[in-house]
């Protein structure tokens, strides 16, 4: 008794340095991991995290003991259920992702076991003598008999995802020699800085962020605009309309000032400098003629040059 209560002691203390130290910590489901794939992981995570494993009854005890502390951690309880763990770290969050969900291991189907995706059986020969065609017929598989031996004639969903895994799908799947499941770590719920959020959030990039900040800014711009109320967003496009008023204004009136006197002659005597872009045009146009004539010249010089009149 007295060493249990040492064990728990000792547990606590060390649960509650790992969260005063660490400000992120991953929840990760441990089902069907073997000892050496968390061996693996413990070594792969080694300076850059640190791994606690623990009863859950244990952890919640402990986690309700700090609340008065550091009320934060209560948002930690709601997964604490099944058979998880935690990774305690301070390193860069992706990283130490990448690192978690690295370390996995095909296996094969088992019966009873529940399919964490869908299982396919691909179409092609799998070499098995026509003597084995009631495990197909059995699971409604089609298949011919080609060359002496069974030929699957099309691809077959055989096992729907979260589904449990049959007697009959788990004997076939291990005469194909398939291994269709991976198991490793999963991460079930990360905590940073007294907020959870799932896993997926990690895998939002740089440019995702930009292009929706940018989106939000049209759509504050557009509403302001249209409601008439100023925001920061929609000042330069409330100034350029103002001005555009401003402009109108002075065009229909007698006001006037520097740089506007421009745009109103060049409305007011639009001949002017409608004149000068025709000019240029035929200046260029000029040019072309000549170098067409170039080409002829040079075709009469050269019959000039073979040395015979008209008449020779």
């Amino acid at each position: 008794m007295g060493g249990t209560k040492a064990f728990k002691a000792a547990y606590f203390e060390k649960l509650k340095n790992l969260l005063e130290q660490y400000s992120q910590i991953f929840i990760v489901g441990v089902d069907n991991v073997s000892s050496q794939q968390m061996h693996e992981t413990r070594q792969s995570l080694r300076g850059k995290a640190v791994v606690l494993m623990g009863k859950n009854t244990m952890v919640r005890r402990a986690l309700k003991g700090f609340l008065a502390d550091h009320p934060e951690y209560e948002r930690l309880l709601p997964f604490v259920k099944g058979n998880v763990g935690f990774i305690f770290t301070n390193e860069d969050m992706p990283a130490i992702k990448e690192i978690i969900l690295s370390n996995r291991v095909a296996a094969p189907a088992r019966a009873g076991a529940i399919a964490p995706n869908d299982v396919w059986v691909p179409a092609g020969n799998t070499g098995m003598e026509p003597g084995k065609t009631a495990f197909f017929q059995a699971l409604s598989i089609p298949t011919k008999i080609a060359r002496g031996t069974i030929e699957i004639v099309t691809d077959l969903k055989l096992i729907e995802g979260g589904s449990k895994v049959g007697a009959s799908e788990a004997s076939l799947l291990n005469l194909l020699n398939i291994s269709p499941f991976t198991y490793g770590l999963s991460i079930e719920q990360i905590y940073a800085n007294g907020q959870t959020f799932s896993a997926e959030l990690l895998d939002i990039s740089d440019e995702d962020l930009l292009k929706a900040f940018s989106q939000a800014i049209q759509t504050i711009t557009a509403v302001s605009l249209a409601v008439s109320y100023p925001t920061l967003p929609a000042t330069i496009h409330s100034v350029i309309n103002a001005y555009k008023k401003v402009l109108a204004v002075a065009i229909e009136t007698d006001y006037s000032w520097e740089g506007i006197e421009e745009l109103k002659d060049r409305i007011a005597n639009p001949d002017a400098y409608a004149s000068a872009a025709p000019v240029a045009a035929a200046a260029t146009s000029g040019d072309a003629p000549a170098k067409e004539d170039a080409p002829a010249q040079e075709e009469e010089e050269s019959d000039d040059d073979m040395g015979f009149g008209l008449f020779d």
